[in-house]
């Protein structure tokens, strides 16, 4: 599975605190290049996979700054100049792995960087006002983190030119790649290891959101409409708005917290249809989901128009609204699928076509760059 090139390889990601979608993207990489060292903000190589903890890997000085496994989030003012801070001048290929500032590794004058990136940095550029605002931080810090987003976005957007080649994990990203940096990107969607999932010999007739809970994530949407409808709903996450959505419960929605990984294939197995009303990058829980052999209704806009596919794996609603999301539950219920179906259209997304696809990418831009 390593990639065929004879080049001095090194792995940058933006920080390794927990195993999400972009460590699960590293974690191919790391099978890629396996003798390749990883270079990252923070380090807590106890949270990450085996597979990643194998490779050597370099944190910068913010390692040493206090409290720095709970706030590494506190200290974004100094990300640029902690991932500029990075050694790399040793090197010949460099793959980052990019959701805030990793793609701005500076690279030797004689390296190809090519940059994997998740998004470009979504609380300073289109999600800013909902994670900053009067009601999250106050006015006075609002101004302050407000002039820290602008100087973000110039060194972003200066940045660029330090990457090669793009890598985008959607088209929805890839359009705002073009937007922000004026780059073109390839699309390569992450991995999905399908084989992790299975239909439930008996599925319930209840609904499903497995997400964190956060605002953008639009949980209270779903929650909303189950209240309305009187629709049986599970929920499994957990995060600063559970309080929240909690007040917000029915009778027929249920908050579980985190389950273990087992539960959540249990769950995703069993369920009805999971629902998805947040808009996301790309959103690896939906397909996921259709991985068991359920089927999704999502908001129909960010990556999951390009996992969902109308009638076969799922239905699309077109307005972050209790009427339209009512509207596609409606007509959900009037759809028949075949789960066998839905779970080939998942295995598209499957672990193993990113490693080749991602292995081709790299092998074909590096023999462009010796030749």
């Amino acid at each position: 599975m390593a990639l065929e090139i004879s080049a001095r390889t090194a792995l940058v990601h933006d920080w390794l605190t927990g195993m999400r979608g972009g460590e699960k993207c590293l974690e191919v990489l790391c099978e890629l290049a396996p003798d390749a060292p990883v270079y990252t903000l923070v380090a807590f190589p106890e949270k990450v996979s085996e597979t990643i903890r194998a490779h050597p890997i370099h944190s910068s000085f913010l390692q040493r700054f206090p409290a720095v496994e709970k706030r590494y989030r506190h200290y974004l003012p100094f990300f640029p100049r902690a991932i500029e801070s990075l050694d790399l001048s040793s090197f010949d290929l460099v793959l980052s792995s990019s959701h805030a500032v990793a793609k701005g590794v500076r690279p030797a004058d004689h390296a190809l960087h090519i940059s994997y990136v998740h998004t470009p940095m979504r609380y300073v550029w289109d999600m800013f006002d909902q994670y900053f605002n009067r009601n999250t931080v106050g006015s006075v810090q609002l101004a302050v983190i407000r002039h820290i987003a602008s100087y973000l976005r110039r060194w972003d957007v200066r940045t660029s030119t330090r990457v090669h080649h793009f890598i985008a994990n959607s088209a929805y990203v890839a359009e705002r790649i073009q937007r922000i940096y004026g780059r073109q990107a390839a699309v390569i969607h992450p991995p999905v290891d399908v084989e992790r999932f299975a239909p439930a010999e008996a599925r319930r007739d209840e609904f499903l959101i497995v997400s964190a809970l956060v605002p953008y994530k639009r949980v209270d949407l779903a929650i909303e409409t189950a209240n309305a409808l009187s629709l049986p709903l599970r929920i499994i996450g957990d995060g600063p708005e559970r309080e929240r959505l909690q007040a917000m419960a029915g009778p027929t929605v249920r908050l579980e917290g985190w389950v273990d990984d087992s539960g959540i294939e249990r769950a995703y197995g069993s369920s009805r249809a999971l629902l998805f009303p947040g808009e996301e990058d790309f959103g690896i829980v939906p397909v996921e989901a259709m991985a068991s052999g359920t089927p999704v209704i999502a908001f129909g806009r960010g990556g999951a128009t390009e996992t969902v596919i109308e009638g076969l794996s799922g239905t699309l609603f077109a307005e972050q609204t209790v009427a339209s999301l009512t509207s596609a539950i409606r007509r959900f219920a009037q759809m028949e699928f075949d789960g066998s179906a839905i779970r080939a259209h998942a295995e598209t997304f499957d672990r193993r076509v990113y490693a080749d696809r991602m292995s081709d990418f790299i092998e074909s831009r590096w023999r462009e760059w010796t030749d």
